[in-house]
């Protein structure tokens, strides 16, 4: 294994003077949208709101330098920080600094070993309907969670369903000016976002907020800020060690944590790279992500993923390169350092504002009328990840959308085209129906198109007991040229069947098999069983070991009157087209 493809940063040895402005600029303009987002961020995961921006200093540079990706933003983001805090609302006595920082080190490990043992196709087996569906129970989890802070009113626990309704029990105990504020800071981004997509609202929203909190002085009127929650320090992030006495309680939860942050970052890494046209190296990606999460774990941080807002607005500023990215976590430890306090005085309203703009992005109407529209599995994929969001732990809902992928993966893994197949007047291959004959009563051509693994070998045994119970027939055909990863399973199926019509004195050829196939046949001694002249591997001509197949059929059959069949005309043709599938 390439040891080198591990060490991204080796490409910045090539690294052009003239990319720098455009990547400095590029790293400001994120570190802009990343205050008032690293802050949201860690209010929503429940934890103290600096830990959201120490998540995105050292690990948004070391993600930067060891991913593949050279403009993904390693950092917090909604969907893994809701999932957080599910976990700190459910291990009350535990403090949540501990919590936030042992998961951190947990999930990065979970991370780091993936892409170490080249696992980044896993990703690909987490269908994006139950992506979908997860985000969206998500967002309506997030708004909801911030309308008690709206009206300053009491939280409650439990399911979507129980906080709802202990929100609209505490309503006569609303607080009108706390209303006002985080209806003004909505409307505020929204006004923003209508009139210039490219404008910075939710740092307008910041510095806003923050000046009308300081100049009213309205933590003295009863408005709560975040230092309420708990100070904003100045300085770098503290040094911190995860709980090692924590570590079994939340695998569980870690294990959810890692999926959902991969699945994120990889999905947003997929998306920027069609656009930049870079290639990507997914068990890379997975080694960088987890590594930043160890370093979070380290520098007072959180569970991190790839930022779909501040990865997007990276490469939409013009950054070239990654070292943007890494100077994004730069720019936050200078402000960290010199206006990290500041943000102390942002009344909380203000940030459930923010927050509700937030979780409304969260949810794509158009991809949810795309999902509904399409097939049935994926409906039922995204509903019941939907669903699950709303009446179960949310690391649980994680585990029921990623059975349900598996499940979706081994049904359609596990499905089989299985199709009788003749010759018509124009000698082209077609299905058997009642127009079309059979070759001849006594030989049988089944085409068969899938994965020939262990699933499977139910529905292949149906389906050649269903068609052997014919006794007309002396020769069965099996065109195995459009089926991929025959396993020891189906091969003891074909063993054993070709054994069976040798009793009853019949015969079992094969067509069409690729050379991984007769390699494996040949290795485990099956192929001797079969007979070698009953197996005729694929050739680059068209239809070349069919033929010869065929032939072998017709020869073993020995039929009187041979000569007026379809199958002897077809044969006997050597001008013929290539032939096509019709039907």
């Amino acid at each position: 294994m390439d040891q080198r493809k591990f060490l991204a940063f080796l490409d910045l040895k090539s690294y052009k003077r003239s990319a720098f402005l455009r990547d400095i600029t590029s790293a400001w303009v994120v570190t802009f949208l990343g205050i008032p987002q690293g802050i949201a961020y860690a209010v929503i995961a429940g934890l103290p709101p600096a830990m959201g921006l120490y998540a995105s200093t050292f690990p948004s540079i070391v993600g930067s330098l060891f991913r593949s990706s050279r403009h993904v933003v390693t950092g917090p983001t909604n969907a893994v920080s809701l999932l957080v805090g599910g976990g700190v609302l459910a291990m009350q006595g535990v403090d949540p600094v501990v919590l936030g920082v042992t998961l951190a080190f947990l999930v990065g490990l979970l991370q780091l070993s993936a892409g170490l043992f080249r696992l980044g196709a896993i990703v690909d087996y987490i269908s994006s309907p139950v992506v979908l569906g997860y985000i969206t129970g998500a967002a309506l989890l997030i708004g909801i969670g911030q309308l008690p802070v709206v009206t300053a009113t009491s939280s409650g626990h439990g399911s979507l369903f129980e906080k709802l309704w202990t929100w609209i029990l505490g309503l006569q105990h609303a607080s009108l000016t706390a209303i006002l504020m985080a209806l003004a800071s909505a409307c505020l981004l929204l006004v923003l976002r209508r009139a210039n997509k490219n404008i910075p609202g939710a740092l307008i929203l910041t510095v806003l907020a923050t000046g009308v909190s300081l100049f009213f002085d309205l933590r003295a009127h009863g408005m709560m800020t975040v230092m309420d929650l708990r100070p904003i320090p100045r300085g770098f992030p503290p040094l911190s060690l995860p709980d090692l006495a924590l570590l079994t309680k939340l695998l569980p939860l870690a294990v959810a944590c890692a999926v959902l942050s991969l699945v994120e970052s990889s999905a947003v890494g997929r998306a920027l790279a069609a656009q930049s046209g870079q290639r990507l190296e997914m068990s890379t990606e997975f080694a960088g992500q987890g590594l930043a999460n160890i370093v979070a774990a380290v520098s007072s941080g959180y569970p991190t993923s790839g930022s779909p807002s501040r990865s997007a607005l990276n490469l939409k500023s013009g950054a070239e390169t990654r070292l943007s990215a890494a100077l994004s976590g730069v720019f936050m430890l200078v402000v960290l350092v010199l206006l990290g306090p500041l943000a102390n005085a942002m009344p909380l309203a203000a940030l459930a504002g923010l927050i509700l703009v937030v979780a409304i992005d969260l949810i794509d109407l158009r991809k949810i009328r795309t999902v509904m529209r399409s097939g049935f599995s994926d409906r039922a994929a995204f509903l019941a990840t939907l669903f699950g969001t709303w009446v179960m732990p949310l690391d649980q809902a994680i585990y029921l959308g990623v059975g349900i992928s598996l499940l979706l993966f081994l049904r359609k893994a596990r499905f089989l085209v299985i199709t009788p197949i003749t010759v018509d007047e124009q000698r082209r291959f077609a299905e058997n129906c009642e127009e079309h004959q059979p070759f001849c009563r006594s030989i049988r051509v089944l085409d068969i198109e899938g994965r020939l693994f262990f699933g499977v070998e139910g529905e292949l045994q149906l389906a050649l007991d269903e068609v052997l119970e014919d006794p007309q027939i002396r020769v069965l055909l099996l065109r195995l040229k459009r089926t991929q990863g025959l396993d020891i399973t189906v091969a003891n199926l074909l063993q054993a069947t070709a054994e069976r019509l040798r009793r009853e004195g019949r015969t079992l050829v094969l067509a069409g098999l690729r050379q991984d196939a007769l390699q494996l046949l040949r290795t485990v001694g099956i192929l001797e069983d079969i007979g070698e002249e009953n197996v005729f591997a694929s050739q680059s001509q068209w239809f070349a070991a069919m033929d010869k197949a065929l032939q072998h059929a017709c020869e073993l059959v020995a039929r009187e009157g041979c000569e007026d069949c379809p199958l002897h005309t077809y044969l006997q043709n050597d001008s013929r087209e290539p032939p096509q599938t019709t039907h």
